[in-house]
């Protein structure tokens, strides 16, 4: 075969493969869906003063502000204090062929010593991407690390795409719930999960 020839074909190889490697970073998350935990008579979790469900809206909000602000297109499951059935939140995602679904919670358990932040997923892109969301918040808060975690949570099952929830914190914990009940701590949140979420894309 001619030198020529074998260079034009090799030409022809690495501009199929650099389509194909286009191609595939545009088909995932061409969509980031923002779900605000709970909403409504659906108040979560209730310590010290603080209601998840309003927690959850405002972080929410403040994720979607930076990700717009950085050109990527957003889809809220709620953007008021509003009940949505969790089957719901999941066909809103199930509705984009490649949407990144991130559910936004805050924690709580009886024991008030326990603090930090986790993230959850099912599949294997959702644990990547679980991961880089959680180094995101664990670098920016400097926080107790939970890790990631392995979950059949409603909206990660009934979720086709890739999807993570995030537990922000304990408001069971007085001290973490100090810290979340402030607006720069929960602009700080929403900056680590929209940093994570755009190194994930």
């Amino acid at each position: 075969m001619h030198i020529h020839s074998m260079a034009g074909k090799c030409r022809g190889i690495l501009c199929a493969l650099a389509m194909v490697l286009l191609l595939a970073s545009r088909s995932f998350a061409a969509v980031v869906v923002i779900d605000a935990g709970h909403g409504g008579h659906d108040q979560g979790t209730r310590w010290y003063g603080l209601s998840e469900k309003t927690l959850t809206l405002d972080v929410a909000k403040r994720v979607e502000t930076i990700l717009k602000r950085n050109g990527v297109t957003t889809v809220m499951t709620r953007r008021t204090d509003k009940f949505i059935p969790l089957e719901t939140r999941a066909a809103v995602a199930n509705r984009y062929r490649n949407a990144l679904f991130v559910s936004i919670h805050f924690n709580s358990t009886r024991i008030t010593a326990i603090n930090g932040i986790e993230t959850y997923y099912r599949s294997d892109r959702g644990r990547k991407v679980a991961y880089t969301i959680q180094q995101s918040l664990i670098n920016k808060l400097s926080a107790n690390n939970r890790g990631i975690k392995r979950a059949a949570y409603s909206v990660l099952r009934h979720t086709n795409g890739t999807a993570v929830l995030v537990e922000c914190g304990f408001i069971s914990n007085k001290s973490e719930a100090n810290r979340c009940g402030s607006a720069a701590h929960r602009q700080k949140l929403a900056e680590a999960i929209a940093r994570g979420i755009m190194r994930a894309r």
